[in-house]
C-alpha cells in the first residue's frame, strides 16, 4: 500500500509539474508588454491543455499494454515532451533576451523575440529526434596491466541502454546487432537496460540477440534498473534463452581474463556493492573486467582491484538540461573513458533512449573496445 501511495504522489507530482510547463508557455506566447496578457485562440488553448496530459497516461498505458495504439500515443507523447524541454527553455530565455535588447536601445517587439527562440527551440527538438536515431560506432584503446596474451589485439563490443519497449523494439535490436557483427568483436558486453520495462513480449524481442553468439569469447549481460523495475525474471529469461551469459553477482575466467557481473540492485547501494565485490575480488596477477550497470561507486571496484569497468546508465543526459545535472552526478564517469587510481572505466551514452526519443549533445553508440 506503502508502495502504491508512493507512485499516486510521484504521478501526481509530475502531472502537476507538466501543467506548469505547459501554463508557462502560454504565458509567454500570450504576452505583451503593450496591452499585457492576451487570451490564445481557443484551438491553441486545447491544444496545450491535451498535450499537458498526454505523457502521464501515455506511460502507464505503455506499462501495461502493448498494441499499436499504445505505441504510436507513447511516441508522440514522448516526442512532445521532449520538444516541451526545449520551448520550456526558450520561453525561460525569452525574458531576459528581450530585457537585454530594450536596455540596449532595440526596437523589436517582445512576440518577436519569443517566436524566433520558440522556433529555435523546434528546430532543436526535431534535430535530436533525427540525431537519437543515428547510431554511431565509438573505437577506444584499452591498455590492461596483466593482460593475458590470448587477449592483445581483440576487440570486444560494448552496448547498453537499448531501452526495447514502445518507442524501439527488434527492428531497432537487430539493427544494432547487424553493426556489432561488422566490427567482428571476439566478445560482447551488454550493460543493461536491455528492456524499457514496459510492457514488451521480452522472448520474442531478444531472439535477435542469438546472432551475437558468434563472438568466439562469449556475451555477457547484467541487469540494469530498468530489467528490475519488476520481476526481473522474464527478462533475464529471455536474454539466456537468446544464448546470452547472465552474470549475477558472479566472476568468470575466459582465457586468462576475470569476468564479472553485478546487477544494478546489487550495485546501487554501496555496502551491498562492497559485499559482493568482496565475494568477486578479482586475482591480482591477471586483468579483470567488472560489468555492471551504472558508474555509482566506481571507487569501491577500484578497491576490489578489478582493471576496468564497463557501464551505461547516464545516457550522458541525452538533451539539455539533462545533460548538465547527469554530469553533476558522476562528474568525470558520465561518458567515455576516464581512470581511478589503477582501474579505468568506460561509461557508454548507449545505444537507445529513455523517455524522450531524442539525442542533442550526446549520441547513441556502440563502444567497441580495443584490448592493448
Amino acid at each position: 500500500m506503502r508502495r502504491s501511495q508512493r507512485l499516486i504522489t510521484f504521478i501526481a507530482i509530475l502531472q502537476s509539474i507538466l501543467c506548469l510547463a505547459h501554463f508557462f508557455l502560454y504565458e509567454t506566447w500570450t504576452f505583451s508588454p503593450v496591452t499585457g496578457h492576451t487570451v490564445g485562440p481557443f484551438w491553441f488553448r486545447l491544444a496545450l491543455l491535451v498535450l499537458s496530459v498526454s505523457f502521464v497516461p501515455a506511460s502507464l498505458l505503455a506499462f501495461r499494454y502493448t498494441n499499436v495504439f499504445v505505441r504510436v500515443f507513447y511516441r508522440i507523447a514522448a516526442v512532445w515532451i521532449g520538444l516541451l524541454s526545449f520551448l520550456v527553455i526558450a520561453a525561460i530565455c525569452s525574458w531576459p533576451v528581450f530585457g537585454i535588447a530594450q536596455m540596449g536601445g532595440l526596437k523589436i517587439e517582445f512576440h518577436q523575440v519569443v517566436e524566433v527562440l520558440f522556433g529555435l527551440g523546434v528546430i532543436s527538438g526535431f534535430y535530436g529526434v533525427v540525431n537519437a536515431s543515428l547510431t554511431r560506432v565509438t573505437r577506444t584503446t584499452v591498455r590492461l596491466a596483466n593482460l593475458p596474451e590470448a587477449w592483445r589485439g581483440r576487440k570486444a563490443a560494448l552496448i547498453s541502454d537499448l531501452h526495447l519497449g514502445p518507442v524501439r523494439n527488434g527492428s531497432f535490436l537487430r539493427r544494432i546487432i547487424a553493426k556489432v557483427l561488422d566490427e567482428k568483436p571476439d566478445a560482447v558486453f551488454i550493460a543493461g537496460d536491455l528492456y524499457d520495462g514496459t510492457a514488451i513480449d521480452a522472448a520474442s524481442a531478444a531472439k535477435p540477440l542469438k546472432q551475437l553468439t558468434t563472438a568466439p569469447r562469449g556475451v555477457y549481460f547484467v541487469a540494469g534498473n530498468h530489467e528490475q523495475f519488476h520481476d526481473e525474471g522474464e527478462y533475464l529469461q529471455a536474454v539466456k534463452s537468446a544464448g546470452v551469459r547472465v552474470l549475477t553477482n558472479e566472476k568468470l575466467e575466459v582465457d586468462g581474463l576475470q569476468i564479472a557481473g553485478i546487477p544494478y540492485a546489487h550495485a546501487t547501494n554501496p555496502r551491498t556493492f562492497t559485499s559482493v565485490l568482496r565475494d568477486l575480488r578479482p586475482a591480482p596477477d591477471r586483468a579483470s573486467i567488472l560489468l555492471t550497470h551504472a558508474p555509482d561507486y566506481p571507487e569501491l571496484a577500484e578497491a576490489a582491484g578489478f582493471s576496468l569497468q564497463l557501464s551505461g546508465h547516464t545516457h550522458l543526459g541525452q538533451f539539455i538540461p539533462w545533460s548538465w545535472i547527469a554530469t553533476r552526478i558522476y562528474k568525470q564517469f558520465v561518458y567515455g573513458l576516464s581512470w581511478i587510481g589503477k582501474m579505468q572505466v568506460f561509461t557508454s551514452s548507449g545505444a537507445g533512449t529513455w523517455g524522450p526519443p531524442l539525442r542533442l549533445g550526446s549520441n547513441p553508440e556502440i563502444v567497441v573496445l580495443q584490448f592493448d
